[in-house]
């Protein structure tokens, strides 16, 4: 049997019982995170939900009102020294001084680190630079920087040293379509090259395109969390028929418990049926089994899982934010 020192080497962040109290506000309220190394680990909820505030306790920047963490298998914030070397950061969108250029922030920044070695700086820092598309502005004062750059800059900061472990609080803040899809690649390089990457964000698509494990968080507390296929897993089904005899179609369907309902825009060639399926539902097999037994010509089936969007009402009873 792993003892609990074991699953802590094994996570790249563990929390249990997190709490953080802001007078009567409890901002974060039991907090039981686990997050695998080697993940790109989504943390997903709407604006005040305590993502920011989990993340600044988790950096030693903010003390804990109650509860444990640790970071990379040591305690934190007693093992900060140790462990902040090892972590890269973008947290609340990143401040420089502003009539220095993007490369001399990074220098200064990088010599306030007594982990880093002077003699690779300036080598590392314009590898940083290329990585996130700023090899061409690194020369630029960064007041001149529009807010996607300033970002850009943020995680080229956090990517200065190769770091075990990737701490980006909304990292797609003010980009354009084109730099969004830029650092959706850079998150995957990241998760390739060996590091965890940790995601704090409220948009849905982004959560969904690149993680593999996810937790979800409503007014401070932990809702959900697990593999992103776990997740949609243990949501709610729906089957899709496509068929031209929609009539008979949905007649087996009622037949079968469910309750099917027609698309008002028919599909070309065919109308199409949703019906959810509950815990007692038929498996789809026999569904699709009882349409063709009763002569139901189908041209089409299909099981949908909840959209992340769908999980997330589902759990909270709540709206969220699509879009930034």
């Amino acid at each position: 049997m792993p003892s609990a020192d074991s699953g802590e080497a094994e996570s790249a962040i563990r929390t249990r019982g997190l709490s953080k109290r802001f007078g009567a506000r409890l901002a974060v309220d039991g907090l039981d995170l686990l997050v695998p190394r080697g993940s790109v680990f989504g943390f997903l909820g709407p604006n005040g939900s305590g993502k920011t505030t989990t993340i600044r306790m988790l950096l030693g920047l903010a003390a804990p009102s109650g509860g444990t963490m640790s970071v990379l298998g040591r305690p934190m914030p007693k093992a900060a020294a140790e462990v902040l070397p090892r972590v890269g950061t973008l947290v609340e969108g990143p401040a420089f001084y502003p009539y220095l250029s993007g490369t001399a922030n990074l220098l200064r920044l990088d010599a306030a680190n007594r982990a880093t070695d002077p003699a690779t700086r300036k080598r590392r820092i314009g590898r940083a630079l290329d990585r996130v598309g700023l090899g061409q502005a690194a020369g630029l004062a960064v007041h001149a920087y529009s807010l996607g750059m300033k970002q850009r800059l943020g995680l080229a900061n956090a990517l200065t040293s190769q770091r075990e472990l990737l701490i980006l609080d909304e990292p797609t803040n003010g980009l354009d379509p084109q730099g969004t899809r830029e650092v959706r690649h850079l998150i995957g390089s990241l998760a390739e090259d060996g590091a965890t990457v940790f995601v704090s964000s409220h948009l849905l698509s982004e959560i969904e395109q690149v993680c593999t494990h996810a937790a979800v968080v409503g007014r401070g507390r932990l809702l959900a969390q697990g593999t992103l296929a776990s997740l949609f897993d243990d949501g709610p089904r729906r089957i899709l028929v496509r068929t031209r005899n929609v009539p008979l179609a949905g007649d087996v369907l009622r037949s079968l418990g469910l309750a099917p309902v027609e698309e008002s825009v028919p599909a070309p060639g065919a109308g199409t049926l949703r019906a959810p399926l509950g815990e007692n539902a038929p498996e789809p097999e026999r569904i699709v089994a009882a349409l063709v037994t009763a002569g139901v010509g189908v041209r089409g089936v299909e099981v949908e899982h909840a959209s992340l969007e769908d999980r997330f009402v589902e759990l909270t009873g709540e709206g969220f934010d699509v879009e930034q």
